[in-house]
């Protein structure tokens, strides 16, 4: 005989699969680096899941929100001070903060990206760069425009739950005629600069130069008032004994008197006087003396006399 399965049975089967898929519906899972908004049927709960496994209401909606750091580009065509237009392609990086997950999906939505960090980054960026030149754009003034974006917009942000990390100011384009005006003007800058480094260097050359010939001058006085008769006595002596020794052909005369000094006989027989310490000629006596002497030499092959006497 037939069995059929009665109503209570049929019933409790039911009821176990409608567990199942309950159960099954109540298990959520947020990936890491994510946290969850939990809304049911219209309701978000005040706490937010964090990553891992959770149980939740079946008709329960997890909405997962990232709060890895993320990074914005925005391509700008703003004018300057100037009234110049200029192209600046912006970078931010940001990240949302966990804690206010829940009031950015409540007071700004899952497009928080495209709805307040874009719009709030093109804004700022058009409104700084209207009070800065071209110039400062393109010279160190970035960086005080860089320090001025990142200020505005940490204190717009951060109030609604996201943490500006950092802005990249990646390219400016300005106008070609106004780039090569801006060259211009540095290199001459830079010419100038150049110009005031070889005056200065010009001179020290001259301070140099006149330290130089002021130290020549003291020495040459020096040396002068340090020349007494004496030394001048001794320096002919010294001569003397070197035109005595030297093998060239010549006849070397000592000058008569006290401060006598060696005449010297030139090739063609004439004589060459040397002045004695004094200043003054050998005298006219010793010349003629010498001369003779000479003839004398030339005749018999002497080629050095003895002293001549007054």
């Amino acid at each position: 005989m037939q069995r059929h399965p009665s109503p209570g049975g049929k019933l409790g089967v039911f009821a176990v699969v409608l567990a199942a898929i309950f159960s099954f519906q109540s298990v959520r899972m947020v990936p890491p680096a994510h946290v969850g908004v939990v809304n049911v049927l219209g309701s978000v709960r005040p706490d937010v899941l964090q990553a891992g496994i959770h149980f939740v209401n079946p008709f329960a909606t997890v909405i997962e929100l990232c709060y890895q750091t993320k990074l914005v580009h925005s391509q700008n065509a703003v004018p300057t001070s100037e009234g110049l237009n200029v192209e600046l392609e912006v970078a931010l990086l940001y990240h949302l903060e966990a804690k206010s997950a829940r009031d950015v999906y409540l007071n700004i939505g899952i497009e928080f990206e495209s709805v307040i960090v874009l719009s709030q980054l093109r804004s700022e960026v058009r409104h700084l760069t209207s009070e800065a030149s071209a110039k400062a754009l393109y010279t160190s003034g970035r960086e005080i425009l860089r320090d001025k974006l990142f200020r505005s917009l940490v204190s717009k942000l951060q109030p609604r739950g996201i943490a500006v990390e950092d802005v990249l100011l990646k390219s400016i384009k300005l106008p070609e005629q106004l780039t090569h005006a801006i060259e211009l003007k540095l290199q001459t800058e830079q010419e100038s600069q150049r110009m005031e480094f070889v005056l200065i260097k010009e001179r020290q050359e001259a301070e140099r130069k006149a330290i130089e010939a002021k130290g020549l001058a003291e020495f040459q006085k020096i040396v002068s008032e340090g020349i007494s008769p004496e030394l001048l006595r001794w320096k002919g002596i010294e001569a003397t004994l070197k035109l005595a020794e030297s093998p060239n052909a010549k006849i070397v005369m000592v000058g008569g008197g006290r401060d006598g000094l060696p005449l010297i006989m030139n090739n063609d027989g004439s004589v060459s006087p040397i002045l004695n310490p004094a200043g003054h000629r050998t005298p006219a006596k010793v010349q003629e003396t010498a001369m003779e002497m000479a003839n004398t030499a030339s005749g018999s092959g002497v080629l050095t006399t003895d002293a001549a006497t007054q």
